[in-house]
């Protein structure tokens, strides 16, 4: 097969590594969300080097953090680009970055809820007293 520049893939194979459909995979290929072109076989087949996986990975963890495609495709466009725009890669991404820790922020304070009423939850039943937990006609309601 020679070394791992030289292999390539199929979309079948790339889209497994990466976890992701074929049909996902075409999507990012579609949108302009890879960075460099995809090579075909003669008979018109798609084969991915092992660079196209690594930024597949990338980009599908930016996905997952809730990056816009549209914020995706400036990325990769400006990591096309070439060298020189780094410092407009690192405002992308630290714009993600600062919008990923909302999100982690709004998790947990939405855990702390979850974890006050489990623990209310469960001392209510240690004590036998799990009925009527939640009581419009209490105080609060909000057992």
């Amino acid at each position: 097969m020679g070394t791992t520049e030289s292999m390539t893939f199929s979309i079948g194979e790339v889209a497994n590594a990466v976890g992701m459909s074929v049909h996902a995979l075409r999507f990012y290929e579609r949108e302009g969300l890879l960075v460099g072109p995809i090579k075909r076989t003669a008979g018109g087949r798609r084969r991915y080097a092992q660079v196209d996986i690594a930024w597949l990975q990338i980009c599908t963890k930016l996905r997952e953090s809730g990056m816009p495609v549209a914020e995706l495709q400036r990325f990769a466009a400006l990591v096309r680009h070439g060298p020189g725009n780094e410092p407009e890669r690192l405002a992308l991404l630290d714009a993600q970055r600062d919008r990923v820790n909302q999100q982690i922020h709004a998790l947990e304070q939405a855990r702390n809820v979850i974890e006050r009423k489990t623990d209310i939850y469960r001392q209510h039943i240690r004590d036998g007293n799990a009925v009527g937990l939640w009581d419009p006609t209490s105080k609060t309601g909000l057992d």
